[in-house]
């Protein structure tokens, strides 16, 4: 595998690794730091000349080693039970959050912050406004204008697409 192609996987898969990681660990923080090693885990597995058939489940498989591995330092002896096993249901749960969380980030500036307040945080469409400084009327046509961009983004070449909080 050359390096282009390691940066390519690189740029697909390291979203939804973090939110597998993430939904082990429950700490983003940790998710990511997580990846990153995998990552250089399975660099310098290929730089040895190590034959990754699927580097897609490779990372899988390095990710939630990397998660138990943190998950016991933290918590000490851990039942590896506990840990679910890499089923496809985790991966595509991982690679629709990371859709989610792509169009979520692509939406305009304040659209995303007004949306975030409102799913993320759980603020009131009278709280948002008075957070932000704007009317109820600006932050439920923000709302509108986050909700058909995030149909349009998800719909794109996929199923119809299940936004969990909507």
């Amino acid at each position: 595998m050359t390096e282009k192609q390691f940066i390519l996987h690189f740029k697909t898969l390291y979203l939804p690794l973090g939110m597998y990681a993430m939904r082990l660990t429950d700490d983003a923080d940790v998710a990511e730091d997580l990846v990153q090693d995998s990552f250089i885990k399975a660099w310098n597995a290929i730089d040895c000349s190590e034959d990754i058939g699927n580097l897609k489940s490779y990372l899988y498989r390095v990710v939630r080693n990397e998660c138990i591995s943190y998950l016991r330092r933290q918590k000490g002896n851990i039942d590896i039970a506990d840990i679910p096993d890499i089923s496809d249901e985790a991966v595509d749960t991982s690679e629709r959050d990371a859709r989610l969380w792509r169009a979520i980030d692509s939406l305009p500036d304040k659209c995303r912050e007004v949306f975030l307040l409102s799913k993320r945080d759980g603020f009131s469409n009278d709280e948002i406004a008075e957070e932000l400084g704007i009317s109820v009327k600006t932050v439920k046509n923000q709302m509108t204008k986050a909700y058909s961009r995030l149909r349009d983004a998800l719909s794109v070449n996929h199923k119809p697409f299940f936004l969990p909080f909507l």
